[in-house]
């Protein structure tokens, strides 16, 4: 748990806000996927946590990144701080994506507030010299945001799903009109989108690791709000300390 002070706060999409923090816990983050807790206010009105994902990470510069959508009132809060402004963070928590199992190709696929963790995943990738494609999916070109910046990591596509930015569809309809050479596959987003792409039949033999997106309350593995079942009788994991991250058919979708 630390304070950390605001080194920026800005809209860069329809209620998408960027927020760059600063503070010494940053030169703990390692895996591009983990997340952190963030207090929004006091008393019992905003008494639980907002669990957001890290974006961006300057170790050197003692800073992070997160991308989030203002639409409770606690998100709406943390929309309205200002440079030096405090945060009280609990970070970083959960296992990340695992860079070290990308060999040559990468397929990084994204669907709306779940995009933010892949990119410092593609940054890390890239450092290894793996290329790396980017297909990130929105529901609208107003919702679009990264776009440039993805694309200077590795190809990137879009999918809105009313035609106003890229390919009218699914990132599964961007998939599909792809080549098919990827030896490993990350994705992050809603279930629905998680469940297609494991199930994508060019991605059925490819190496696949899943992000899950679960509400969650203390964040450290203590209250079971954030469950998720395995294939397993009666088995189950918890999001925020078994994951978020998981290798594909470890989870029930």
């Amino acid at each position: 748990m630390e304070k950390m002070t605001v080194v920026s706060n800005r809209q860069i999409a329809d209620r998408i806000y960027e927020l760059k923090v600063k503070g010494p816990v940053t030169k703990n983050m390692k895996e591009p996927g983990q997340f952190v807790h963030i207090k929004v206010g006091e008393g019992s009105l905003h008494m639980l946590r907002r669990p957001i994902s890290i974006c961006d990470i300057d170790s050197e510069q003692d800073t992070f990144t997160m991308l989030f959508r203002a639409e409770g009132e606690g998100t709406k809060k943390l929309a309205k701080l200002n440079q030096q402004d405090e945060l009280d963070i609990i970070a970083p928590l959960g296992n990340g994506f695992p860079v070290d199992e990308a060999k040559h190709k990468a397929l990084l696929v994204g669907g709306g507030i779940g995009v933010p963790p892949l990119y410092e995943l593609s940054k890390q990738l890239n450092k290894r010299g793996i290329e790396t494609v980017h297909v990130l999916g929105f529901k609208s070109a107003k919702d679009v945001f990264y776009e440039e910046k993805f694309r200077e990591l590795g190809d990137t596509y879009i999918a809105t799903e009313d035609g106003t930015n890229g390919t009218k569809g699914f990132v599964t309809d961007v998939i599909s009109a792809l080549p098919q050479d990827y030896d490993t596959y990350y994705t992050c987003g809603p279930k629905p989108m998680l469940k297609a792409i494991t199930n994508h039949e060019g991605l059925v033999d490819v190496n696949g690791f899943l992000s899950l997106e679960e509400r969650m309350g203390c964040g450290i593995g203590a209250c079971y709000a954030c469950v998720c079942h395995t294939p397993e009788e009666n088995g189950y994991v918890k999001v925020c300390t078994d994951g978020p991250v998981f290798k594909k058919g470890e989870v029930i979708l």
